[in-house]
């Protein structure tokens, strides 16, 4: 008799692979257009030339140079396993029994049926 394992609840589900790319895109396409805004910021900064200039340029530099190497780092990263997601530290299930040592062995039962 194969051992079952526990059912799984919806909430605990996974993404389906087709959700969890298209966040990955989606995430991806928000980073190059804040990237982009970056570089058009930094072009209206350098034609108006405010006060605290260097500060604002070096922002966007920043913006403009490090986003993309983030945006593709983010973009090819897998979710994380379940054992590390930090959800599910925080929400341990509790064991058959407080002390295991009075716990039940888990192992698999005969099953009588009578009809």
């Amino acid at each position: 008799m194969a051992r079952r394992s526990r059912p799984q609840l919806i909430t605990d589900a996974a993404r389906s692979p087709e959700q969890e790319l298209r966040a990955r895109e989606l995430r991806y396409v928000f980073m190059m257009l804040l990237r982009a805004a970056c570089v058009v910021i930094a072009a209206i900064l350098v034609a108006t030339r405010p006060p605290l200039l260097w500060l604002w340029l070096s922002l966007c530099l920043l913006g403009g140079v490090g986003l993309p190497m983030v945006a593709v780092l983010l973009a090819n990263d897998a979710p994380p396993r379940p054992e590390n997601r930090l959800r599910n530290r925080l929400h341990r299930r509790p064991t058959s029994h407080p002390d295991p040592a009075h716990a039940l062995p888990d192992q698999e039962h005969k099953v009588i049926d009578a009809d």
